[in-house]
C-alpha cells in the first residue's frame, strides 16, 4: 500500500512542482500569464482555474491510455520498472554531470494558433499537449510509472494529479500579479540548479529497480 500511495499521489505531485519551476515552463507559464493581463484579477483567477482543468484532463487522459497500454503488458511489467529504472538513473546523471541536453526534447502536439489565443480553455489544450523540453524528461518518467500501474483510473489519476500539481500554482500569481517578476527571476536561478532535477530522478531509479525486483505488478495493481 506504501507503494501505490507513492506512486499515485506523492511521486506525481512532487514531479510536478518540480516540473512547474523547470526554466522553459516558468517561461510559458509566463507567456500564458501574459494573455490573460487584460481581465479583472477575477477574471483572470477564473480564466486559470478553466486552464488547469482542461490541461489537468488533457495530462490524465495522457496517462489513461499509457496505462491501457501497460495493462495489457501485466506479465511484463517487472522487466518494465526494471527498464524505466534505469532510464532514471541515466536521465538523472545527465543531468548530474551537465549533459542534460541530449536527452531533452520537445513534444508538441497542439496547433500553433492554439498557442496564440486568450481563451483559457484553448490554452489549457495547448499546453496540455505541448511539453516544453526541459519537462519531457520528468513526463517520460511518469508516463513510465502510469504504464505500469494497470489499471485506466489509476494512470488517468496519476497524471491528472501531475498536471494539476504542475499548474495549480499559477493560481497564485494571477491573485498577485506582482510576483511574476520574482518567477522570472527564480527561472534563471534554477538553470543553475540541473542537479536538483537529477537527484530526483536518481532517487527514482534506485526506487523503480527496486520495485521491479521485490514487487509483484499482478498483486500490486490487484489482478
Amino acid at each position: 500500500m506504501a507503494c501505490s500511495f507513492q506512486a499515485f499521489i506523492l511521486i506525481p505531485i512532487g514531479l510536478g512542482l518540480l516540473g512547474f519551476i523547470e526554466p522553459c515552463t516558468i517561461g510559458g507559464h509566463l507567456i500564458f500569464l501574459g494573455t490573460q493581463e487584460r481581465r479583472s484579477r477575477i477574471k483572470k483567477i477564473n480564466a486559470v482555474l478553466v486552464f488547469i482543468v482542461v490541461r489537468t484532463v488533457v495530462t490524465g487522459s495522457f496517462g489513461a491510455f499509457t496505462a491501457f497500454l501497460g495493462h495489457r503488458m501485466i506479465g511484463i511489467q517487472t522487466g518494465l520498472w526494471l527498464i524505466f529504472g534505469l532510464i532514471y538513473l541515466v536521465i538523472g546523471l545527465a543531468y548530474l554531470i551537465g549533459r542534460a541536453g541530449v536527452i531533452k526534447k520537445q513534444i508538441d502536439l497542439a496547433p500553433s494558433t492554439w498557442k496564440r489565443a486568450q481563451n483559457p480553455f484553448v490554452l489549457g489544450l495547448a499546453f496540455g499537449l505541448n511539453i516544453p523540453a526541459c519537462a519531457a524528461p520528468i513526463l517520460f518518467g511518469l508516463l513510465g510509472l502510469a504504464a505500469t500501474t494497470g489499471t485506466f483510473l489509476s494512470g488517468f489519476m496519476m497524471m491528472a494529479i501531475f498536471g494539476l500539481s504542475l499548474s495549480l500554482p499559477l493560481i497564485v500569481f494571477a491573485a498577485i500579479p506582482k510576483l511574476t517578476g520574482w518567477l522570472d527571476t527564480f527561472s534563471h536561478k534554477m538553470k543553475r540548479m540541473r542537479w536538483i532535477l537529477g537527484f530526483v530522478f536518481v532517487l527514482l531509479g534506485i526506487w523503480s529497480v527496486w520495485f521491479g525486483l521485490y514487487v509483484d505488478p499482478a498483486n500490486w495493481s490487484g489482478q
